[in-house]
């Protein structure tokens, strides 16, 4: 199986205690999930965060309605928390989420590791990762980009801090 790796960094000006609250209520993840998946949450609300939670939601994906199911397989609030899909579009899926106070405001760090369904082999995985799957994951964690700077303020926002730059990268493993 191969294992893809996408890493994300992102400085918002406002404090941790604030920004915190926000992603650890998945109700939350319509707002930062482009508009073209049709996010739906299915776990009733409200959805109290904590390890072994089980998140329960839809996505389209080529126009057709895909479950989506994951657990919070760690939380350390305000910190970290940790969600892996049980089911879902991929082999693998295992995203974890930093926050960091950073000069008065927070730096997010996301990193996912995921592998395409298995009957995706050999060059044929590659190149739907490469033309499909890769584009798609860095287009919504651009869109999530605006949506985090729109509503927490972002590097342009503050002169007087020097932020962790946004970054992205993406690396596999065989």
């Amino acid at each position: 199986m191969r294992v893809y790796t996408l890493q994300r960094e992102q400085w918002v000006a406002e404090p941790l205690e604030r920004v915190f609250p926000f992603f650890s209520d998945p109700g939350n993840l319509a707002l930062i999930t482009p508009r073209s998946l049709g996010f739906q949450l299915l776990t009733p609300r409200p959805v109290n965060m904590e390890k072994g939670r089980i998140i329960d939601y839809t996505i389209r994906l080529l126009g057709l309605r895909v479950r989506w199911r994951t657990l919070i397989t760690r939380y350390e609030r305000p910190r970290c928390f940790v969600d892996e899909q049980l089911s879902g579009p991929y082999s693998f899926w295992h995203h974890i989420h930093r926050f960091e106070h950073h000069n008065g405001g927070t730096l997010l760090y996301d990193e996912v590791h995921y592998a395409l369904p298995m009957v995706l082999v050999g060059p044929a995985r590659d190149l739907v990762h490469s033309l499909y799957v890769r584009p798609a994951l860095l287009q919504i964690f651009d869109y999530r980009q605006q949506v985090f700077a729109s509503l927490f303020g972002d590097a342009r926002d503050s002169a007087a801090h020097d932020p962790a730059p946004a970054i992205a990268r993406e690396e596999s493993t065989a």
